[in-house]
């Protein structure tokens, strides 16, 4: 008889603490998100992110994480570990042989938490807070939840093609940014989309929220070595490379296009250049990483200046950044991918794999297809029960005071830094949506 895996403190302690940074992500893409909308939607967008972690972190212990990683089919988990039962302080040699299977999936709940969030992002200023909640955790379900037993999973087809993600590019990229196109054009414009120009109201939230964002996001790619070990320290070197690169591709384009570099444009930069690496953390080399991060930046950026041109309401263009970052990622995964890295990883297009290239463009064309299908699915069964978009009146004088009943700021100044969140009375709000 094989002795029981053993549980190794070090390994255990940094991935707790891995855990605890992506949840920290949270509130970093609120304040991100908030600092880009109308003041009167201030608390909303927060909110959106906030009710996440809430819908999230149940629906993950409820039946998520046996979706996602119980043995099951090729398509999806089992049942077996429903509730978290039979999920204890022993670990799951399938996917982490020296950490307690508890910190396993609260590490892999962060993870399902902040996914479905990046969503919001697209379809703030006008989604029914009711509907989003419901939206949000039945998503998490039918697509996050079995594209990652796809990707990650024992048994997962996806992983069987030896598909390279180190970190979530398809499962939480490529998953939510295609879910944020299918959800804005669902929803439609908002009413004054056009015709008034979305100004960031507060430039210093968004600062703060991509700060938080990629201090915590060396927790969600060195965190995914699911060790501390030497793969987790190039994780981490190359996640600060390819932010750092894509922040400065993306200024420079943002000069030499628009004649400024915009603090707006450093944050945006930063977060698509965290997306673009994700996939290929702990598969490349450190010079690789800049390069991944560049090429990123390139396409996100140009995929933003196409739909501007378009009638599509992606509000704060998660597709651009998340969906086409996230694709842009995986795809130069199976370019840039190194043994000489990596020796579990592979081998990408510069090293003689076309074949993992070709694992990657496929696993990229199904989690696409797949998310974008079963989104529209969920949108119209949500639809069905509760109606998708806020009234127009509520729409038009701001959610904040028509489906929270405060306002951040007093008098709707921003003036003063946070301000001051101010209760209106009931008789003053109008029916909740």
């Amino acid at each position: 008889m094989n002795p029981a895996p053993a549980v190794n403190a070090g390994d255990t302690a940094w991935l707790l603490g891995s855990a605890a940074l992506v949840f920290l992500m949270n509130p970093g893409l609120a304040f991100f998100y908030a600092g880009l909308v109308r003041r009167k939607n201030t608390l909303n967008t927060l909110m959106m992110t906030y009710v996440a972690m809430g819908t999230g972190a149940l629906v993950w212990m409820a039946a998520g994480y046996s979706l996602a990683f119980a043995p099951g089919s090729p398509f999806v988990g089992s049942l077996m570990w429903l509730g978290l039962k039979g999920v204890g302080a022993s670990p799951e040699p399938a996917y982490a042989a020296t950490v307690p299977h508890l910190a396993y999936v609260a590490f892999q709940g962060m993870f399902a938490t902040i996914t479905p969030a990046l969503i919001s992002g697209a379809i703030v200023e006008r989604m029914s807070f009711r509907a989003y909640v419901l939206f949000i955790g039945l998503w998490s379900l039918v697509v996050y939840a079995p594209v990652a037993h796809w990707v990650w999973g024992t048994g997962g087809f996806v992983r069987g093609w030896g598909t390279l993600d180190f970190a979530g590019g398809t499962v939480v990229h490529v998953t939510a940014g295609t879910a944020a196109l299918v959800a804005a054009i669902f929803l439609g414009p908002r009413q004054d989309h056009k015709r008034v120009a979305l100004i960031p109201h507060n430039v210093p939230y968004a600062l703060l929220g991509s700060g938080l964002l990629w201090f915590g996001w060396f927790g969600f790619n060195a965190g995914s070595a699911l060790a501390a070990n030497g793969t987790a320290s190039l994780a981490f070197v190359t996640t600060n490379a390819g932010a750092a690169s894509a922040l400065l591709t993306w200024i420079l384009l943002e000069n030499h296009f628009g004649g400024h570099a915009t603090a707006v444009g450093a944050a945006t930069g930063a977060v698509v250049g965290l997306v673009g690496i994700t996939p290929a953390a702990g598969f490349v080399p450190p010079l690789a990483a800049v390069a991944i991060g560049c090429l990123t930046a390139l396409a996100s950026y140009g995929a933003l200046r196409v739909r501007a041109r378009t009638g599509l309401d992606d509000t704060l263009d998660v597709f651009a950044c998340h969906g086409i970052g996230g694709i842009t990622g995986s795809i130069l995964t199976g370019v840039f991918a190194s043994r000489a890295a990596n020796p579990d990883g592979g081998d990408g297009l510069l090293r003689g794999g076309a074949a993992l290239l070709g694992a990657q463009l496929g696993a990229v064309a199904v989690v696409f297809l797949y998310a974008a299908a079963a989104t529209a699915a969920v949108l119209l069964l949500v639809r069905a029960v509760t109606p998708l978009r806020i009234e127009l009146h509520a729409e038009l004088e701001g959610l904040d005071r028509q489906v929270h009943g405060e306002e951040a700021y007093r008098g709707g100044s921003a003036a003063g830094g946070l301000g001051e969140s101010v209760i209106l009375l009931p008789s003053e709000r109008a029916p909740r949506s």
